[in-house]
């Protein structure tokens, strides 16, 4: 089972996902792909997403039966913890438009 989620990316990038995987939500895409294929798809979302962020988890054999990561959320890092992976809000690392949007 692949879950990814695509914030603020070009339309031909959301359309191209729907190819391989359903849009339950506008901007959120699960299926059951290969581990090729979901790597390929991460690698063409990364690179493809503008200003954009892409977030990614799919089912594996460890303690969470899941795996994450992420691309272009500069405020938000998967950490692991004690064999445990969390996302992680680093306030302290924002860009300056979201400094800007924060004091407002």
């Amino acid at each position: 089972m692949v879950v990814m989620i695509l914030q603020k990316v070009p339309q031909s990038l959301r359309g191209e996902l729907t190819r391989w995987l359903v849009e339950v939500k506008p901007g959120v895409y699960v299926g059951h792909v290969t581990g090729m294929v979901r790597d390929l798809l991460w690698k063409k979302c990364s690179e493809s997403r503008g200003a954009g962020g892409v977030f990614q988890a799919w089912s594996t054999n460890n303690e969470q039966r899941f795996k994450m990561r992420l691309s272009g959320m500069a405020n938000l890092r998967v950490e692991n913890w004690e064999g445990v992976e969390l996302i992680r809000e680093c306030k302290g690392e924002l860009t300056q438009p979201q400094r800007r949007r924060t004091r407002q």
